[in-house]
């Protein structure tokens, strides 16, 4: 089975796109992260979702997680404000990760590899330029153990 037989349709951002739409498209789907691309169209970025609940916990209680227990809840309102006032860029990881991506003629195992060495949730599948889709972790997984009673 090749990488383009098993790509799924999945959210696709622009470096400049707000980070509050890309939180919720995110959201929406239960997506592990999301691909960013640049002005041409291109991958750039994996922005896991992970990197996105950050802008819910300030720096010092990231470096401290210990203060967490002082700290109020913050309401999901003042955390939509910091994702209207974010762009995708202000949340991509510094530094930059390497870009899990594979070609469409590209074997399983070869997407794989590539997730299991950047420690990535998904890579995308894309032919020249454009991203044709997206592999998850869970579709591959979900691949390799459909025959397995449970």
């Amino acid at each position: 089975m090749r990488a383009g037989q098993i790509a799924e349709e999945f959210p696709v951002v622009g470096v400049e796109t707000s980070a509050l739409v890309a939180a919720r498209l995110i959201a929406q789907g239960r997506q592990p992260g999301i691909v960013v691309t640049g002005a041409d169209g291109s991958p750039k970025a994996v922005l896991p979702a992970s990197q996105v609940v950050r802008i819910m916990v300030p720096d010092y209680v990231q470096a401290d997680p210990a203060l967490a227990r002082v700290l109020g809840e913050v309401s999901a309102e003042k955390i939509a404000e910091r994702l209207r006032r974010a762009t995708v860029a202000d949340l991509l990881p510094e530094p930059p990760m390497d870009l899990a991506v594979v070609k469409p003629d590209d074997s399983l195992i070869e997407a794989a590899a590539i997730m299991a060495r950047l420690r990535s949730p998904l890579c995308a599948v894309v032919d020249g330029k454009r991203v044709v889709g997206v592999i998850t972790a869970a579709h591959l997984l979900g691949l390799v153990c459909r025959d397995e009673p449970s």
